[in-house]
């Protein structure tokens, strides 16, 4: 299957009430490559493996298909600060 920026968008925002989300492809439309941020207050206190494997659990079936797959993972404190 191939899956779009909106559906991991949606798909992310809702499952880890995220209060921010970018996705991107970066494979040219086909759906296989993409990149993303990602700001949830479920990454509070978790280091940067742990934010990942929870992302990557989220969309455990759509990385099946997904050739490359970059995150960035933020709390919303570090997201605030980030555009300060």
């Amino acid at each position: 299957m191939v899956y779009t920026e909106g559906y991991l968008r949606e798909k992310l925002t809702k499952e880890l009430d995220a209060v921010h989300v970018e996705v991107t492809d970066d494979s040219d439309g086909c759906g296989a490559k993409f990149s993303a941020v990602i700001v949830s207050d479920k990454f509070q206190g978790k280091p940067l493996l742990a934010r990942h494997r929870l992302v990557n659990t989220v969309l455990q079936e759509e990385l099946k298909s997904i050739h490359a797959f970059t995150q960035k993972t933020l709390t919303v404190e570090q997201w605030n600060a980030q555009k300060s």
